[in-house]
């Protein structure tokens, strides 16, 4: 896949195909950077708030899954915040970078089902991802997850860089 920034001038057809491009780059970017780095470095924190590298990717697997399949779908999800134990992202000793790279990648692969397949007015099914509020609208929650991916991609790129891993996008 490449990772060129998807250009604002290069034509799609549609909304829909927009987010899908950004989500697909700031997916592929991350899993590059993580994948490029020592698997001591993958797993080791460089911040005070004591996040990894694998957890980022374990974390934004959970994210799209949340909002597109426990939110969106309105599906029955077993551990919706696996991500998530004792106030902090998790990964545990026996969790693998290329398992939960291909778990991200996974995840992306059933949000551009889901996106393709339905339209972008469309609102979400009522369910416990809401917390009691009205479901958003599909274009809503894809225009959240670009946001979350380019903070979160961001956050990963001084990560790497002190990490001595590659820098820029």
């Amino acid at each position: 896949m490449s990772l060129t920034f998807p250009s604002p001038t290069l034509p799609a057809d549609g909304r829909a195909e927009v987010f899908l491009r950004y989500l697909d780059f700031f997916r592929e970017t991350v899993i590059a950077k993580v994948a490029a780095l020592p698997e001591a470095e993958a797993r080791r924190s460089r911040l005070p708030s004591a996040w990894t590298p694998l957890e980022l990717v374990k974390h934004l697997r959970h994210v799209e899954l949340r909002w597109i399949e426990w939110g969106f779908q309105g599906r029955e999800v077993d551990q919706p915040w696996g991500d998530w134990r004792d106030g902090r992202w998790q990964v545990t000793p026996t969790e693998t970078r290329a398992g939960l790279i291909a778990a991200l990648r996974a995840q992306g692969a059933h949000t551009r089902a889901v996106v393709t397949a339905a339209d972008l007015d469309a609102y979400g099914a009522p369910g416990p991802r809401w917390e009691g509020a009205a479901p958003a609208s599909l274009e809503r929650v894809l225009f959240h997850l670009v946001q979350e991916y380019a903070r979160h991609t961001g956050h990963l790129d001084v990560v790497v860089e002190v990490a001595g891993g590659p820098v820029g996008e």
